[in-house]
């Protein structure tokens, strides 16, 4: 039986994300972490400390989804959380040796998912779908009127125009955790 929406690059999409979604949920549970932390648990290894407003900007969820997430972690003790001297109000955030091992071990399995993934793929058909991937983003956040898409660096040598990060974990995912 076809699909309803053989045809259409939506669905294509919502498919392979859920089945990306599921493939680094079962593996991750194996790290004791729900899909949509692992995000979190990288922000942090890439930034080192974050205050939590920072958090949720870069994960681009509400902050309230970032600190109940944090809190979550923290219980398990891969972050932990300091108030900033003079000022309470401002909450910095970082893993703890336990996290920073969590984010090795999240990086290895990203990879190896990104292998999965990319199977038959060579360099140049890579570059082209993170690349078309990243445009589709960009044309959804547009229509969106979201902000806050950071350019990255040089991607492959390419010197195309400055491409925004994609990878942001689902709020209602972040606020089940």
């Amino acid at each position: 039986m076809r699909p309803p929406g053989a045809k259409s690059v939506g669905w294509a999409l919502v498919q392979a994300a859920r089945l990306h979604r599921s493939r680094i949920g079962d593996r991750l549970a194996a790290l004791d972490l729900f899909a949509g932390q692992e995000q979190v648990v990288q922000a942090l290894a890439a930034a080192g400390t974050m205050t939590m407003g920072d958090l949720a900007a870069t994960l681009r969820v509400r902050p309230p989804t970032a600190s109940k997430t944090i809190s979550r972690l923290a219980a398990l003790g891969f972050v932990e959380r300091r108030a900033e001297s003079g000022d309470g109000r401002i909450v910095r955030v970082r893993l703890t040796e336990t996290g920073l091992a969590k984010a090795e071990a999240i990086e290895r399995l990203w990879d190896e998912v990104e292998a999965e993934i990319l199977d038959g793929f060579d360099n140049k058909e890579r570059r082209r779908l993170r690349k078309l991937l990243r445009k589709a983003a960009r044309n959804l956040a547009d229509a969106a009127g979201v902000t806050g898409h950071e350019p990255e660096a040089e991607i492959d040598g390419e010197d195309d125009e400055a491409e925004p990060a994609l990878i942001a974990p689902d709020e209602a995912v972040l606020r089940s955790l």
